[in-house]
């Protein structure tokens, strides 16, 4: 059994089974007498486990109702088992592939797949749109949740590419952690200080893995360097490769002192075997690339870099460690960070900025919209996080937008594409609403008391361009198409009187937006468009009173949101400039977007 990280103080969270008999589940598995262990010992490798169908199976069992289900104490302790996580990176860095290593380490899934991988390999479990599968990349955020120990891991899988910036950070407001990872050779890339500044400013604690050890790449103190020097975090690294960038064979554990040694398997397509080897015979398996480690890490704790809690949660440090996701090294140490590390959900601050705490009525926020999960059916499937109380299946709730009473009939547990019917979920889960047409990312929904939570911002778009459908005959899969596409953020739309309800302006923040809503109207709604870019590059709020004005200016355009709000499309940045320069009676908003 792999170690704990002992030398941190975790406190164990107690057995939620009436069947105990005074026996509380001990810290990394269940206890003799509890009723879950004879139906999925949690360290042993169940028949079950072994499917995709199987893990969501657990986590139905794991989130199963009972009495007391509604009780303070109830909530917090399975709260307390939540790790709800997010894993942002620059494109390419390998977050699908990280994603599959978890899933594979945890059993809930006995094969990883690449998207690109070899005959007979499954593509990856959390890129399941046909685009996603077929250049490589994550297009869309995803939900994965499985159990591993005593907590259930709620992982949200974010886009892949830098056109996606929106939707991940839709995901980022779901979260309690984040994992940052950086590729090994690369380092710190744009993306990634740009999601890095997005969770400073939201106060999400970073985990750092730096990834492809496996490949050449930089040197261990230099990417290390190059973190605190950047973007102002003290890395605390947990483990130390031994061997250097394309030679990795495995890691010195900092805080046991013993040295942990990799197995590759075939392909990397199933979990790579560890062997601990005590600090005292560490040499003689590994060399001097084994004193090597020792005098780094040494030289790390010289510096003040060993891992304190009050420091990571303040956003002052962040854990490291090394990995290789394509070859599952270093992902069981992930793991076993994210459960003894990672905060637990601990409720949220509403608009009148109050706290509501898990112990209350429950409340959750939609984050996000999904059409076309299931190519058979139009479905639709909002994805909310849940920030207080318990849910269960069949509940009546209230959509705090409208005041409507939503019912929870299909309720749904998700598994990248796969679903399983939920019965109740707990605080830092998420919860898949089918046949939500009502719901949009941002809305509230919550039982008995009223709340209402902050929207979510949108980034300012920098590409524009007009949608017309190609099928007259189509007109009517158009209207609703766009609709969707709208409601689901894969873009925004804007209109005028001007170019009239046929030719409705996309707004996007990177063209890849345009492809995606390109292929999913024709393959979803059967309604294929044509797009003619327009030559406008910022977005400015314009008041009512100002836009017939506005209208007037060259290089300049006034169109309106869904929610009524104008806006005024400028040619470039300096017509901007030069604009308020010649006007400065009228006043233009920003658009908000993420910090940094």
């Amino acid at each position: 059994m792999r170690e704990n990280f002992s030398n941190y103080p975790v406190e164990p969270t107690p057995c939620s089974c009436e069947a105990m008999a005074g026996n509380g589940c001990k810290f990394d598995r269940f206890a003799p007498g509890c009723p879950l262990t004879a139906k999925r010992p949690i360290t042993g490798l169940d028949s079950k486990a072994n499917t995709i169908a199987g893990a969501m199976t657990d986590n139905a069992l794991a989130a199963a109702p009972t009495a007391d289900a509604s009780r303070p104490g109830r909530i917090s302790a399975e709260a307390s088992r939540r790790r709800t996580f997010a894993v942002i990176s620059h494109p390419d860095a390998g977050k699908s592939t990280l994603t599959e290593a978890l899933a594979l380490h945890a059993r809930a899934i006995t094969e990883a797949g690449a998207v690109h991988g070899k005959a007979g390999r499954r593509s990856t479990v959390s890129d399941w749109m046909d685009m996603e599968k077929a250049r490589g990349i994550s297009i869309t955020s995803t939900a994965l949740q499985f159990p591993y120990r005593e907590c259930v891991i709620n992982l949200l899988d974010t886009p892949g590419h830098a056109d996606f910036s929106e939707d991940t950070y839709r995901v980022l407001t779901a979260v309690d952690c984040a994992v940052m990872l950086i590729d090994a050779a690369k380092g710190l890339e744009p993306q990634t200080l740009k999601l890095f500044q997005v969770c400073k400013h939201r106060g999400i604690p970073i985990i750092t893995v730096i990834n492809k050890w496996d490949r050449p790449g930089r040197h261990a103190l230099e990417l290390i360097d190059e973190i605190q020097s950047r973007i102002g975090l003290r890395p605390t690294p947990l483990t130390w490769p031994v061997g250097i960038a394309g030679d990795f064979k495995g890691v010195l554990d900092r805080r046991s002192g013993n040295f942990i040694r990799f197995t590759r398997t075939a392909g990397g397509a199933t979990a790579a075997p560890e062997e601990h080897i005590a600090a005292c015979d560490a040499h003689a398996a590994a060399g001097v690339d084994w004193d090597t480690a020792v005098e780094e890490s040494e030289l790390l704790s010289a510096d003040g870099s060993d891992y304190d809690r009050s420091a990571f949660l303040a956003g002052e440090s962040t854990p490291t460690l090394f990995t290789s996701a394509a070859l599952n090294f270093g992902v069981n140490q992930l793991l076993d960070v994210l459960v003894d590390l990672a905060p637990a959900p601990g409720g949220a601050v509403d608009v009148d900025g109050s706290l509501r705490a898990i112990e209350s009525p429950f409340s959750a926020f939609v984050f996000k919209v999904q059409a076309g999960m299931d190519s058979s059916h139009r479905d639709r499937i909002a994805y909310a996080r849940v920030v207080s109380g318990t849910f269960e299946r069949g509940d009546v709730l209230t959509h705090a937008a409208t005041g409507k009473p939503f019912v929870t009939k299909y309720a749904q547990s998700v598994f990248g594409q796969q679903r399983a019917t939920l019965d109740t979920a707990w605080p830092g889960d998420v919860i898949g609403l089918a046949n939500a047409a009502a719901l949009r990312p941002g809305d509230t929904l919550y039982v008995d008391a009223a709340v209402q939570y902050p929207p979510i911002p949108s980034f300012s778009p920098e590409h524009f361009a007009v949608a017309r459908g190609t099928d007259p005959s189509k007109h009517k899969q158009f209207r609703r198409g766009i609709e969707q596409l709208e409601q689901e953020g894969v873009v925004q739309v804007l209109r005028s009187d001007r170019r009239g309800e046929q030719a409705p302006v996309l707004a996007a923040v990177g063209p890849m937006q345009f492809e995606v809503a390109t292929h999913r109207m024709a393959a979803e709604y059967s309604a294929p468009i044509s797009l003619e870019s327009l030559p406008y590059q910022v977005a400015r709020v314009v008041d009512p009173a100002d836009a017939e004005f506005m209208n007037r200016q060259v290089s300049a355009e006034v169109l309106t949101r869904t929610d009524g709000v104008m806006l005024v499309l400028f040619s470039t940045p300096w017509r901007l400039e030069g604009f308020q320069r010649d006007n400065p009676d009228i006043k233009l908003g920003s658009l908000v977007a993420a910090e940094g």
